[in-house]
């Protein structure tokens, strides 16, 4: 029986010290003892004494404060700063609903002590960004991972909202199957990159979007575990599909930046005289693009190939023609 209590003890001051001290917010050895006689254990503070010095020997740092008053966990496996990127994450991703960003961020919370987890708190803005609606986004993922593990192809349900915010699902409302091939994060959304099984072309597809996900017994589709979805991800924009194509443009030299975050540090750009450069990428082919090149102005141009530019200097009169006079007014 004194064996047992022991072990609740240690366990309980463990507990305590891990939710309610830090270095910066260490515990006195009265909170200590007020904690234990709340949950039922009555003891002296010799025997904390010893417990501290038992945590300690087992791998738990344990400090104590300079003047030896105060006792604090020192073994955290986040520091705050790390904690704040955490939730700056999970609520700021638009795939998560308001619920789940809750529910996760409590979680991170208990990751650190009470008081700092305070300051964790004034991090949080989930209530005014636009998050999805759709709670089975969280489990999606977690049964999408599996499949890829698995080797497997997924079925699921893909739905768009029409002007009455309705759902509108796409193969009639019957089923996509796919052989999946990875995860991203894109624009603040996560999209399954996978082979649509009836084209036999790659796509994505939002994973809040997707409901009734369902692993079947088949094998996915040959080259999965090679595909690079990083060298996918550069190519498309905010995940737009389209035709790869290789292009060659011309930017001035204050957009040296743009490109290397967008397609790497390794990128290839060729310096011209006027201080700018040129640069060959693979992209792939779409509206999305074109207003990619079309919001730098002047500082960026398509230069091959001749097709794709003059193919984008019509897209572009297009979007000004939408500008003009309005016959209809």
């Amino acid at each position: 029986m004194k064996s047992s209590l022991q072990k609740r003890k240690l366990i309980l001051l463990y507990r305590f010290l891990k939710a309610e001290s830090s270095p910066e917010h260490p515990v006195n050895m009265a909170g200590i003892l007020a904690y234990l006689h709340e949950n039922g254990v009555e003891c002296e503070r010799k025997s904390i004494y010893d417990d501290i010095a038992a945590l300690c020997d087992a791998g738990v740092t344990i400090e104590k404060t300079p003047d030896r008053r105060g006792y604090y966990l020192d073994d955290r496996d986040f520091e705050l700063a790390e904690l704040k990127l955490l939730v700056d994450a999970v609520s700021s991703a638009k795939f998560l609903s308001v619920g789940k960003s809750g529910e996760l961020i409590k979680k991170i919370e208990s990751l650190t002590d009470r008081e700092s987890a305070k300051g964790l708190q004034h991090q949080v803005y989930v209530l005014n960004r636009a998050k999805t609606a759709n709670e089975s986004v969280y489990y999606n993922v977690d049964i999408i991972h599996g499949a890829i593990a698995d080797d497997k192809k997924i079925t699921f349900r893909y739905f768009n909202y029409n002007n009455k915010k309705e759902r509108v699902f796409g193969h009639d409302g019957g089923n996509y199957s796919v052989s999946p091939l990875g995860l991203t994060w894109d624009n603040e959304n996560y999209y399954l990159v996978a082979k649509d099984e009836q084209s036999g072309t790659i796509k994505h597809y939002r994973v809040d979007k997707m409901i009734s996900i369902s692993v079947t017994d088949e094998k996915r589709s040959a080259g999965g575990e090679n595909f690079d979805i990083a060298a996918y991800s550069k190519k498309s924009f905010n995940m737009f599909g389209g035709e790869e194509i290789s292009v060659t443009l011309r930017c001035d030299g204050s957009l040296a930046g743009v490109i290397i975050d967008r397609f790497g540090i390794d990128v290839m750009m060729a310096p011209t005289r006027d201080g700018g450069f040129t640069v060959r990428l693979k992209v792939m082919k779409s509206p999305i693009f074109y207003s990619w090149v079309f919001g730098f102005g002047t500082k960026m141009k398509i230069m091959t190939p001749t097709d794709v530019a003059e193919d984008f200097a019509a897209y572009a009169a297009k979007v000004m023609e939408n500008y003009g006079e309005d016959e209809g007014q």
